[in-house]
């Protein structure tokens, strides 16, 4: 009886343990391609405002627009960053 005890409170030891760092696992890629997607978000909105200025000007009203996108595309990363960092500092 004590020895099937102690196998079942292995094998549940075991499978807890899994189940809680396979899933800490996926947090984390979730987390990498979250910030992958920002990057190529900040980087797309860069080279359209350069080539905005290149083709329009500097001033332009079309270089305008693009400046502002990517403030936008920089205060989203920003806000999902803060906002997913909170939210993991309430889980502990």
């Amino acid at each position: 009886m004590n020895r099937r005890f102690w196998k079942n409170g292995v094998f549940a030891a075991l499978i807890t343990a899994g189940l809680l760092f396979g899933g800490i696992g996926r947090v984390y890629a979730l987390d990498r391609d979250h910030d992958e997607k920002c990057e190529r978000r900040i980087h797309k909105a860069e080279d359209a405002l350069r080539d905005a200025e290149r083709h329009h000007g500097e001033h332009s009203r079309q270089a305008e627009q693009r400046r502002r996108q990517l403030e936008e595309a920089r205060e989203k990363c920003r806000h999902d960053r803060d906002h997913d960092r909170d939210h993991d500092h309430d889980r502990h």
